[in-house]
Protein backbone atom coordinates (compact mmCIF):
# COMPACT_ATOMS: atom_id res chain seq x y z
CA UNK A 1 0.00 0.00 0.00
CA UNK A 2 1.66 3.64 -0.99
CA UNK A 3 1.79 6.13 1.73
CA UNK A 4 -0.71 7.98 -0.13
CA UNK A 5 -3.57 5.63 0.51
CA UNK A 6 -2.45 4.76 3.87
CA UNK A 7 -3.62 8.76 4.84
CA UNK A 8 -6.77 8.66 2.50
CA UNK A 9 -7.23 5.78 5.10
CA UNK A 10 -7.75 7.55 7.57
CA UNK A 11 -10.64 9.44 6.27
CA UNK A 12 -12.76 6.06 7.03
CA UNK A 13 -12.23 6.54 10.99
CA UNK A 14 -12.07 9.91 11.64
CA UNK A 15 -13.41 9.91 15.06
CA UNK A 16 -10.67 7.57 16.17
CA UNK A 17 -7.73 9.09 15.16
CA UNK A 18 -7.80 12.44 17.17
CA UNK A 19 -6.74 10.01 20.75
CA UNK A 20 -6.91 11.35 24.07
CA UNK A 21 -5.92 14.69 23.52
CA UNK A 22 -8.49 17.45 20.77
CA UNK A 23 -6.66 20.62 20.96
CA UNK A 24 -3.56 19.99 19.56
CA UNK A 25 -1.49 22.66 16.49
CA UNK A 26 1.52 22.44 14.62
CA UNK A 27 3.86 24.56 12.95
CA UNK A 28 5.75 22.75 10.23
CA UNK A 29 8.55 24.63 8.48
CA UNK A 30 10.18 22.92 4.85
CA UNK A 31 13.35 25.11 3.75
CA UNK A 32 14.59 23.55 0.46
CA UNK A 33 16.03 26.91 -1.90
CA UNK A 34 18.62 28.65 -0.34
CA UNK A 35 19.33 32.08 -1.77
CA UNK A 36 23.32 32.02 -1.68
CA UNK A 37 23.88 28.10 -2.07
CA UNK A 38 23.33 24.74 -0.48
CA UNK A 39 19.58 24.19 -1.88
CA UNK A 40 17.83 20.88 -0.92
CA UNK A 41 15.72 18.31 -2.46
CA UNK A 42 13.59 17.48 -0.13
CA UNK A 43 12.52 19.16 2.96
CA UNK A 44 9.13 21.01 0.92
CA UNK A 45 7.94 17.86 -0.14
CA UNK A 46 8.49 16.26 3.30
CA UNK A 47 6.85 19.56 5.16
CA UNK A 48 3.87 18.71 2.44
CA UNK A 49 3.01 15.70 3.32
CA UNK A 50 3.72 16.01 7.30
CA UNK A 51 0.85 18.73 6.98
CA UNK A 52 -0.86 16.57 4.75
CA UNK A 53 -0.95 13.86 8.00
CA UNK A 54 -1.43 16.00 10.88
CA UNK A 55 -4.77 17.76 9.24
CA UNK A 56 -5.88 14.26 9.08
CA UNK A 57 -5.05 14.00 12.92
CA UNK A 58 -7.25 16.20 14.47
CA UNK A 59 -3.75 19.25 14.59
CA UNK A 60 -4.73 23.08 13.01
CA UNK A 61 -1.85 22.97 11.31
CA UNK A 62 0.30 26.12 10.24
CA UNK A 63 2.65 25.42 6.95
CA UNK A 64 5.12 27.53 5.49
CA UNK A 65 7.50 27.21 3.10
CA UNK A 66 11.48 28.48 2.46
CA UNK A 67 11.13 31.28 4.57
CA UNK A 68 13.40 34.28 5.40
CA UNK A 69 14.36 34.90 8.56
CA UNK A 70 12.30 37.66 9.10
CA UNK A 71 9.30 35.35 8.27
CA UNK A 72 10.49 32.47 10.95
CA UNK A 73 10.74 34.59 13.63
CA UNK A 74 7.30 36.10 12.50
CA UNK A 75 5.87 32.33 12.34
CA UNK A 76 7.69 31.07 15.71
CA UNK A 77 6.40 34.04 17.30
CA UNK A 78 2.68 34.20 16.19
CA UNK A 79 2.62 29.71 17.42
CA UNK A 80 4.02 30.90 20.53
CA UNK A 81 0.94 33.25 21.38
CA UNK A 82 -1.17 30.47 20.22
CA UNK A 83 0.26 27.81 22.67
CA UNK A 84 -1.84 28.27 25.72
CA UNK A 85 -5.13 27.26 24.00
CA UNK A 86 -3.65 23.81 23.59
CA UNK A 87 -3.02 20.73 24.91
CA UNK A 88 -0.22 19.19 22.13
CA UNK A 89 2.33 21.16 19.77
CA UNK A 90 4.37 20.29 17.76
CA UNK A 91 7.17 21.87 15.90
CA UNK A 92 9.03 20.51 12.88
CA UNK A 93 11.16 21.46 10.78
CA UNK A 94 12.97 20.23 7.88
CA UNK A 95 16.24 21.96 5.98
CA UNK A 96 19.71 23.46 7.09
CA UNK A 97 20.36 23.04 10.64
CA UNK A 98 23.94 24.03 12.35
CA UNK A 99 25.07 23.71 15.95
CA UNK A 100 26.92 27.29 17.11
CA UNK A 101 28.85 27.24 20.85
CA UNK A 102 26.90 24.56 22.62
CA UNK A 103 23.31 25.81 20.59
CA UNK A 104 21.80 24.67 17.69
CA UNK A 105 20.44 27.12 15.10
CA UNK A 106 17.43 26.75 12.08
CA UNK A 107 19.43 28.13 8.99
CA UNK A 108 16.30 30.43 7.01
CA UNK A 109 16.66 30.47 3.33
CA UNK A 110 17.93 34.27 2.98
CA UNK A 111 20.75 32.98 5.06
CA UNK A 112 24.58 34.59 3.90
CA UNK A 113 26.72 32.91 5.84
CA UNK A 114 30.20 33.98 5.44
CA UNK A 115 31.89 34.39 8.96
CA UNK A 116 31.06 31.78 11.78
CA UNK A 117 29.70 34.59 14.04
CA UNK A 118 26.86 35.45 11.77
CA UNK A 119 24.72 32.43 12.63
CA UNK A 120 23.24 33.98 16.19
CA UNK A 121 22.07 37.15 14.11
CA UNK A 122 21.17 35.81 10.94
CA UNK A 123 19.85 31.97 11.66
CA UNK A 124 16.98 31.03 14.21
CA UNK A 125 17.93 29.42 17.33
CA UNK A 126 15.91 26.53 18.29
CA UNK A 127 15.96 27.36 22.08
CA UNK A 128 13.61 29.93 21.08
CA UNK A 129 11.03 27.88 19.94
CA UNK A 130 11.73 25.14 22.53
CA UNK A 131 10.95 28.32 25.11
CA UNK A 132 7.36 28.65 23.82
CA UNK A 133 6.59 25.31 24.50
CA UNK A 134 7.93 24.84 27.86
CA UNK A 135 6.21 27.97 29.14
CA UNK A 136 3.02 27.09 27.58
CA UNK A 137 0.10 25.14 28.86
CA UNK A 138 0.89 21.87 26.56
CA UNK A 139 0.50 18.78 28.18
CA UNK A 140 2.55 16.98 25.64
CA UNK A 141 5.19 19.13 23.63
CA UNK A 142 7.06 17.22 20.71
CA UNK A 143 9.71 19.12 18.34
CA UNK A 144 11.22 17.48 15.02
CA UNK A 145 13.97 18.71 13.54
CA UNK A 146 14.99 17.25 10.25
CA UNK A 147 17.72 19.27 9.87
CA UNK A 148 21.24 17.48 9.95
CA UNK A 149 22.55 18.18 6.59
CA UNK A 150 26.01 19.22 6.31
CA UNK A 151 26.72 23.19 6.39
CA UNK A 152 27.14 24.26 2.90
CA UNK A 153 28.34 27.30 4.01
CA UNK A 154 31.41 26.16 6.49
CA UNK A 155 33.79 26.14 3.24
CA UNK A 156 34.18 29.96 3.56
CA UNK A 157 34.91 30.40 6.94
CA UNK A 158 38.12 30.94 8.22
CA UNK A 159 37.49 27.87 11.15
CA UNK A 160 35.19 25.18 11.74
CA UNK A 161 32.21 25.31 14.25
CA UNK A 162 32.04 22.80 17.00
CA UNK A 163 30.51 19.69 15.22
CA UNK A 164 28.63 18.43 12.12
CA UNK A 165 24.70 18.46 12.55
CA UNK A 166 22.97 19.45 15.10
CA UNK A 167 23.91 19.24 19.21
CA UNK A 168 22.16 17.43 21.52
CA UNK A 169 19.43 19.44 23.87
CA UNK A 170 17.93 18.95 26.93
CA UNK A 171 14.15 18.49 26.84
CA UNK A 172 11.84 20.74 29.47
CA UNK A 173 9.42 18.78 30.99
CA UNK A 174 6.38 16.88 29.12
CA UNK A 175 8.75 17.56 26.16
CA UNK A 176 10.13 15.24 23.03
CA UNK A 177 12.87 16.37 21.07
CA UNK A 178 13.70 14.10 17.90
CA UNK A 179 16.61 14.05 15.79
CA UNK A 180 16.69 12.45 12.21
CA UNK A 181 20.21 11.90 13.06
CA UNK A 182 22.78 11.31 15.84
CA UNK A 183 24.23 14.53 17.69
CA UNK A 184 26.96 15.52 15.76
CA UNK A 185 26.18 13.65 12.59
CA UNK A 186 24.77 14.08 9.45
CA UNK A 187 22.07 12.80 7.05
CA UNK A 188 21.65 12.28 3.51
CA UNK A 189 19.56 14.71 1.84
CA UNK A 190 17.84 11.50 -0.19
CA UNK A 191 17.74 11.58 -4.21
CA UNK A 192 13.55 10.29 -4.52
CA UNK A 193 12.25 13.52 -3.45
CA UNK A 194 12.27 12.35 0.14
CA UNK A 195 13.72 12.30 2.95
CA UNK A 196 14.56 8.75 4.52
CA UNK A 197 14.00 9.71 8.00
CA UNK A 198 10.75 12.19 7.35
CA UNK A 199 9.01 9.32 5.49
CA UNK A 200 10.08 6.36 7.70
CA UNK A 201 8.03 8.91 10.27
CA UNK A 202 5.36 9.33 8.37
CA UNK A 203 4.36 5.79 7.77
CA UNK A 204 5.18 4.60 11.94
CA UNK A 205 2.76 7.88 13.30
CA UNK A 206 -0.33 6.17 11.41
CA UNK A 207 0.10 3.22 13.20
CA UNK A 208 -3.35 2.95 16.02
CA UNK A 209 -2.29 3.00 19.19
CA UNK A 210 1.53 3.10 19.22
CA UNK A 211 3.07 4.83 21.37
CA UNK A 212 4.97 8.21 20.39
CA UNK A 213 8.46 6.62 22.10
CA UNK A 214 7.49 3.52 20.02
CA UNK A 215 7.06 5.21 16.64
CA UNK A 216 10.85 6.80 17.04
CA UNK A 217 12.51 3.34 18.31
CA UNK A 218 10.38 2.04 14.76
CA UNK A 219 12.01 5.16 12.34
CA UNK A 220 15.15 4.21 14.28
CA UNK A 221 15.46 0.92 13.59
CA UNK A 222 14.70 1.31 10.29
CA UNK A 223 16.65 4.48 9.32
CA UNK A 224 19.44 2.87 10.54
CA UNK A 225 18.82 -0.45 8.01
CA UNK A 226 17.93 1.40 5.09
CA UNK A 227 20.72 3.78 5.07
CA UNK A 228 23.38 0.82 6.24
CA UNK A 229 24.05 2.19 9.55
CA UNK A 230 24.96 5.73 8.13
CA UNK A 231 22.32 7.24 9.82
CA UNK A 232 20.74 7.06 13.32
CA UNK A 233 17.86 8.83 14.84
CA UNK A 234 17.76 10.17 18.15
CA UNK A 235 15.78 11.18 20.91
CA UNK A 236 15.74 13.65 23.79
CA UNK A 237 12.53 13.01 25.99
CA UNK A 238 10.91 14.25 29.40
CA UNK A 239 7.38 12.79 28.79
CA UNK A 240 5.15 12.08 31.40
CA UNK A 241 2.21 11.52 30.31
CA UNK A 242 1.03 9.01 27.44
CA UNK A 243 0.38 9.71 23.43
CA UNK A 244 -0.19 8.45 20.51
CA UNK A 245 -0.63 10.09 17.02
CA UNK A 246 -3.47 7.33 16.31
CA UNK A 247 -5.82 6.07 19.33
CA UNK A 248 -8.64 3.91 18.88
Amino acid sequence: MSQKEEFSGLNSHETSIEGRYTKKIALIIGNSTYTNGGSLTNPVNDARAMQNLLDKLGFEVIKLENVSLDQFKKAVDNFGRKLQDYEVSLFYYAGHGIQFQGSNYLIPTDANLTDEHQIEFDCLSADRILRFMEFSNCKVKIMILDACRNNPFERSWRRSVDGQGLTFMNAPTGTLIAYATSPGSTADDGNNGKGLYTESLLRHMITPNLSIEQVFKRVRAEVETKSGKRQTPWESTSLKGEFCFVCN
